[in-house]
């Protein structure tokens, strides 16, 4: 990942919908959430969401999937993954000492 793609998914998580709807689908992984049941859990009209919705697909965030007559909405876990290396890769200098906090706060998610 460069600095321009970690910028803009940056930039589309930076409003609280979006960032609520991506953290609410990573809590539903791998199995997803209906476009529905998204604007639902965050009291929001489909049309507003929509647009929201839309912002995150176009970084590469989140990816839709037909299933039957609902649209199904998952996180890309590969992008997170990307940006969160990006991110934390040069933050030890060399010194892993320095990251051994985040890594374990990670790994206790799992």
């Amino acid at each position: 990942m460069d600095q321009d793609s970690a910028i803009e998914l940056l930039a589309a998580l930076a409003h609280p919908t979006r960032l609520s709807t991506f953290r609410l689908l990573v809590r539903h992984e791998p199995d997803g959430l209906s476009t529905g049941e998204l604007a639902d859990a965050l009291a929001l009209s489909q049309s507003t969401f929509s647009t929201h919705l839309a912002v995150l697909a176009r970084a590469g965030l989140v990816q839709s999937d037909k299933q039957g007559r609902h649209f199904i909405q998952r996180v890309r876990i590969d992008a997170l993954r990307d940006l969160m290396t990006f991110l934390a890769k040069d933050c030890c200098q060399g010194r892993a000492e320095l990251c051994e906090p985040l890594v374990a706060e990670l790994t206790t998610c799992c």
